[in-house]
């Protein structure tokens, strides 16, 4: 039986996903005093955002309110990299790091972390979708002798169980064929909305514009426009099936960007929207030829694994497809393996938003609470 002891966090990123992670993790710690024997605490030792940091010196816990207010009333700046590393190693126990931020910096240091001994959790796609050799760095330092764990679920489907799904998939034995799927919300939304089954949908400018209102895209839309973000997911994916795929960038595999060529040139997101509807005539031209086949357009990520090749772009999906019938910004992921036969194994629901992405989060702090066999 193990001994009781405390876990030491920090935490990196304060925003929506940081805000609802803090909620749902009070939550857990209030519900993990009630149990009979509890295992463990949780220690909330470090709290930290671009602009300024608040830790606690001698790792008394943190209070887990008005989280913003202290950040405000820091007078300290941010921790580099070294120093969070140096102060999470000589916490008096195992110390967990989440990082909800989408810094390259903090990504890049994963190795130093891990060597460290600490574990890690984040959604951060940068780490795993980036070049190769930190792919292969971090899977080293965290085999390395008193290296830490990392999960990622939420760097792929926010709190969709698509990582660990393709984890038992290939653990188990099965053989993984394709995959296949929408893997925005964003663009999903933009889609269903804009080429829906049953006919009509408004202008793609109106539509991307709605899309912003409604908070589904990043404040600039050109960023899910790009098709960037869903060439990381599947990047990652490939990489969990031992593919040595590259940095997600056309230079690596088709990466189908939806910002027209004359709006490449333009220096903000609100230039872009401004000028949008000018070229509302190509996309239209587009679901109009798609309906006359009985089809509608989805934005498609997918990855062959015999061939080794990857695809992120536009499709004609046809009405009976699962993909045509998603509704809001809802994602869907099918799994084609040697075990399921013809009928995928399919993930769906929402993949996007704070709540479920900090729910990711949170299933893989759990994760590492048993790993540490601290529940």
């Amino acid at each position: 039986m193990s001994s009781f002891r405390t876990i030491y966090i920090g935490v990196l990123g304060v925003g929506g996903v940081g805000k609802a992670f803090f909620a749902q993790l009070a939550d857990f710690i209030e519900r993990n005093k009630t149990l009979p024997v509890p295992k463990c605490s949780l220690s909330l030792v470090l709290i930290q955002r671009t602009s300024s940091c608040v830790l606690s010196e001698y790792y008394t816990t943190l209070p887990h309110h008005y989280l913003e207010s202290h950040l405000d009333a820091s007078q300290d700046p941010p921790l580099s990299v070294e120093d969070i590393t140096k102060f999470l190693r000589t916490a008096p126990g195992p110390a967990i790091l989440v990082d909800n931020t989408s810094s390259e910096i903090i990504a890049e240091a994963y190795p130093l972390f891990l060597r460290a001994g600490i574990n890690i959790i984040t959604p951060n796609k940068k780490a795993f979708s980036g070049s190769y050799q930190l792919w292969q760095d971090i899977h080293t330092a965290s085999q390395s002798i008193g290296g830490g764990h990392f999960y990622h679920e939420s760097s792929v489907g926010a709190g969709l169980p698509i990582i660990s799904t393709l984890k038992d998939l290939i653990r188990t034995g099965d053989e993984v064929l394709k995959i296949e799927g929408v893997f925005s919300g964003t663009l999903s939304f933009l889609f269903n909305n804009f080429s829906p089954v049953k006919g009509g949908g408004g202008s793609f400018s109106a539509e991307v514009q709605k899309a912003k209102d409604l908070g589904y895209t990043e404040p600039d839309p050109r960023d899910d426009l790009n098709g960037l973000d869903v060439a990381r997911k599947v990047t990652i994916l490939a990489r969990l099936l031992s593919l040595p795929i590259g940095t997600s960038s056309p230079e690596s595999f088709p990466i189908e960007s939806l910002i027209a060529s004359e709006l490449l040139s333009c220096t903000s997101g609100a230039e872009y929207l401004e000028k949008l509807p000018q070229h509302d005539a190509e996309p239209t031209q587009l679901r109009e030829s798609a309906a006359a086949e009985g089809k509608v357009l989805r934005y498609v990520g997918s990855i062959d694994v015999a061939s080794a090749k990857l695809s992120v772009g536009l499709q004609r999906v046809s009405l009976e497809d699962p993909i045509a019938g998603l509704k809001g910004s809802d994602n869907i992921v099918s799994f084609y393996t040697r075990r399921y036969g013809d009928t995928p194994l399919v993930i769906q629901g929402a993949g996007a938003g704070a709540a479920v992405t900090a729910m990711g989060v949170m299933s893989d702090l759990i994760k590492v609470l048993e790993r540490l066999d601290a529940i």
